[in-house]
């Protein structure tokens, strides 16, 4: 599950290998091989998977993937039936796609739903679209929903934690294949960091930070 970094992720080496063996049979049979290069091309910097410094401290609330902040706000969170601060990361094909722990914890729960594909930066996705959420708990007891989200072209949500597994913040928990989403449902005194649109890191970026059980 967390493996050292390869550069590439090793949910994309069929499709790595693939491409290259395509390409590769199209320029030795004198076909026209540029499209099969492009298509190994993108399936190179799809699945490219560097290591991540880990931002923050103890209590600070990282990004869980790359991609850009499309939601934050007040809502329902729908697993655990409470109001919470939602924040949303939508990742689109141009981003690194492996899935981090946006704090340390351990997971108490996981829920999967299939769903539609609709495209994931909007907002009905949350509810719509085939997810894979996580009831995260922290060493103090506060309590995270983490929710993968498939997208307008992704059809594979990878998970590789279940109820019981600890982890740290920044651990690799996760990939989602070809454009996608993830939604963050924290507590309601949780001081945001990030506004809608900006730019983020998995692990790099500090989403917010959590206070102190009172």
């Amino acid at each position: 599950m967390n493996y050292p970094h390869p550069i590439l992720a090793r949910e994309g080496w069929l499709f790595i290998a693939g491409s290259l063996g395509l390409a590769l049979l199209a320029s030795s049979a004198g076909v026209w091989s540029l499209p099969f290069w492009i298509v190994f091309v993108f399936c190179v910097q799809f699945f490219r998977d560097p290591a991540r410094v880990v931002a923050g401290g103890e209590k600070s609330v990282v990004a869980p993937a790359d991609g850009r902040i499309v939601v934050v706000e007040e809502a329902d969170d729908p697993y655990l039936n409470r109001r919470a601060l939602k924040v949303s990361v939508f990742m689109n094909v141009f981003n690194v796609h492996s899935n981090r722990a946006p704090l340390a914890c351990t997971v108490q729960r996981k829920w999967y739903m299939p769903g539609s594909f609709l495209n994931a930066a909007l907002d009905k996705a949350s509810l719509e679209n085939e997810r894979c959420a996580l009831h995260l708990k922290t060493a103090d007891g506060r309590d995270v929903t983490c929710v993968q989200i498939a997208g307008l072209v992704a059809r594979r949500i990878l998970n590789y934690v279940d109820a019981g597994t600890v982890l740290a913040a920044g651990q690799r928990y996760g990939f989602i294949r070809f454009g996608s989403r993830v939604d963050l449902y924290l507590p309601l005194d949780t001081r945001v960091k990030v506004v809608i649109g900006e730019k983020v890191l998995a692990s790099s970026t500090v989403l917010a930070e959590l206070s102190e059980l009172s």
